[in-house]
């Protein structure tokens, strides 16, 4: 007897041990809202994101910035593209002769096109029919029936051809002539394009052919592919492959211009949004924290019209007067920078009868531009001065008084903003930013963080996460563990009311990567999503107005990692109320093949849905510039009721939309 009960109560173990994974949908407990900006985009100048990245414009150092270091050049500039040795006939980085013993390239100083932007270079030739050429980042990309077009102003007299040809100057793949004819700075503009069967190529380079030997001036040139598609005032300046990979994304934010490209090295070198206004040709440029120049191209509009190519909102971050190298100004000395804040949000939202929105409006863009936060500075943890407080404070109240409907985010948590303030009790904050690069097992072990958070208190900003797994861009491995911290997010986005991951580009020319394990990748001709970016996608693509509660049963674990076990499913739900559609997103983390049974209360579900599943053969596989399609989502159907069975393949990510 007692034997039988033994056998009897083992037998309900196992079968307890092995019982069917179930997740129940509670749709008529929905009442949790999902942030209308829960899923964004953050961008900075890093892994040349803009330079020779979603920056369309072609040539590398435009305005005549950067001299060869073997030849007495500025330091700093190891980030860049490895153009060929600069020979003795030039002192350019970028611009140099075809032909070595025709004369000599030299940097001038002074006596640019504009005070703001004086550096030009002289060129004299000893022979006719001389090429200065420019290899870009990493060559220029060439395709099929492509218009490019830019301008340059010259000072000299004589023909010229300007156009794109092979690296060795033996193919020319499109050209024009201009005739040039003026002792002062006079600006050309040319256009070329290609014929329908060139073959696509990314070892190209620009050229400037002088048919007559003399001396010249070259100063801000530039050269452009045609967007094909007129969205904006701004179209042309955004690389539109890339650009269509991020509307994929369903973004309904861009946080920018940074990231510590924002707060720069020096005061010198931060993102001083005054200088990146108004005409090209005025844009100096800067240099960027992660050790490349910036054209200072991509400025405020440029980024605030990228906002409006995706039909998304700007998180503007503003210099806060703190610098990477550790020096800060606090008290009177802030208040310039607090003006500059107020002026910049007044060129983002400001009427034409204002000073800053005249401006935009004289720059082409009549409309404000919508805005509902700004943040002050940027990951001010690391300021140890312990200034942030009384930064921030300046900042918060210099906002509020003019812009009280604005939502102020700080890059430091409630808690050491007060511990650090003259008076706790006077700092206000309305939204707090979190940053946090993980590896995958860290991911999942924090993939409940934000349940247990009040819903009474500030509201958070998940401004910069990922899992850094895989490189240049992320694997299969990262990707799930992203998914999971993912759901976690969605499931609490009415405390996360936007999150978005970082850095979202990288060029994966050798010598461009700066971080690894990125979004997106690029070279001169193709882009490519990673894992992760679709992992996004997905997410973002299929996403309701109200969090679904899910009461899970029998969760199986998995022991891949050391410690405890881990769950090895993930999920989250939510609806739409005005659709009525319910969206189920799952993750298998583990390497074995999972049935559930899901079943749904307080909503009829029938018929069949939309079903999108992204696996992998490993954690470690992936796609790269190569093969860019490893891994992609595909997309079936699912045969739904209010109680049917799923089948989850071993590393994959299931959206169920119902």
């Amino acid at each position: 007897m007692n034997r039988n009960m033994l056998v009897l109560a083992a037998m309900l173990l196992s079968a307890a041990a092995y019982a069917q994974p179930k997740l129940t949908l509670q749709v008529d407990k929905a009442t949790r809202s999902v942030s209308p900006t829960h899923y964004g985009l953050m961008t900075e100048e890093i892994n040349f994101s803009y330079e020779g990245g979603l920056y369309s414009q072609l040539l590398r150092d435009p305005s005549m910035q950067e001299v060869n270091q073997q030849q007495g050049g500025r330091r700093g500039q190891q980030g860049g593209p490895q153009a060929p040795r600069a020979p003795r006939a030039s002192n350019m980085r970028y611009w140099l002769f075809n032909d070595t013993t025709a004369g000599t390239i030299r940097q001038q100083a002074n006596g640019g096109v504009t005070f703001q932007n004086k550096k030009s270079i002289a060129i004299e030739t000893s022979k006719n029919d001389v090429e200065v050429v420019n290899p870009g980042f990493w060559g220029i990309g060439v395709k099929p029936s492509v218009k490019y077009f830019g301008d340059a102003y010259f000072k000299g007299q004589g023909k010229v051809t300007v156009g794109l040809q092979s690296l060795d100057g033996k193919t020319v793949f499109a050209s024009q002539d201009i005739t040039i004819g003026a002792n002062d700075w006079q600006k050309y503009s040319y256009s070329f394009a290609t014929s329908a069967d060139v073959k696509p190529t990314k070892d190209a380079q620009f050229f400037i052919k002088f048919a007559n030997a003399g001396k010249y001036s070259l100063a801000y040139a530039t050269l452009y592919p045609t967007s094909g598609k007129q969205v904006t005032i701004k179209s042309n300046w955004y690389r539109q492959d890339i650009m269509d990979m991020l509307r994929e994304m369903h973004p309904t934010f861009l946080r920018f211009p940074g990231g510590n490209y924002l707060e720069g090295n020096r005061f010198s070198e931060r993102f001083d949004w005054k200088n990146t206004v108004g005409d090209l040709a005025n844009r100096q440029g800067h240099h960027s924290p992660w050790g490349y120049w910036s054209t200072d191209g991509m400025g405020l509009l440029e980024f605030l019209c990228w906002c409006e190519e995706m039909n998304a909102e700007p998180i503007l971050g503003v210099f806060a007067g703190y610098v990477l190298g550790g020096d800060y100004v606090e008290g009177d000395a802030l208040n310039s920078f607090i003006q500059d804040a107020l002026d910049e949000i007044e060129y983002v939202i400001g009427g034409p009868e204002t000073k800053w929105g005249a401006q935009r409006v004289k720059d082409g863009h009549a409309k404000p531009f919508p805005l509902t936060y700004v943040e002050i500075g940027n990951e001010d943890f690391f300021d140890r001065s312990g200034s942030y407080s009384h930064r921030f404070k300046q900042f918060y109240e210099a906002i509020k008084a003019k812009y009280p409907k604005l939502q102020i985010i700080s890059t430091v948590d409630e808690r050491a903003l007060r511990q650090s303030a003259q008076d706790p009790q006077a700092i206000k904050v309305d939204v707090i930013d979190e940053h946090y690069y993980r590896n995958s097992e860290a991911m999942y072990r924090a993939a409940q963080q934000y349940d247990s958070y009040s819903r009474d208190g500030v509201k958070i900003f998940c401004g910069e996460w990922a899992t850094r797994e895989g490189q240049p861009t992320t694997n299969m491995g990262a990707a799930l563990a992203d998914a999971a911290w993912m759901t976690c997010m969605e499931r609490n986005s009415d405390v996360v009311v936007a999150q978005c991951y970082a850095p979202l580009f990288v060029r994966v020319d050798d010598g461009a990567i700066q971080w690894q394990s990125d979004l997106i990748g690029y070279d001169a001709l193709n882009a490519y999503g990673s894992p992760a970016y679709y992992a996004q996608c997905m997410f973002a693509q299929n996403v309701g107005n109200k969090v679904v509660p899910i009461v899970g049963d029998n969760i199986p674990t998995m022991s891949d990692y050391p410690g405890n076990p881990l769950p090895q499913l993930y999920y989250v739900s939510t609806t739409d109320t005005n659709s009525g559609k319910v969206y189920l997103k799952i993750v298998n983390a583990g390497k074995t093949a999972q049935k559930l049974t899901v079943a749904i209360e307080g909503a009829k579900v029938k018929g069949k849905a939309e079903k999108t599943v992204m696996k992998g053969e490993s954690r470690e596989a992936t796609n790269s510039i190569t093969d860019p399609t490893h891994i992609v989502p595909q997309k079936s159907t699912q045969k739904v009721s209010n109680n049917f069975q799923l089948t989850l393949d071993p590393l994959s990510i299931t959206v169920l939309a119902m």
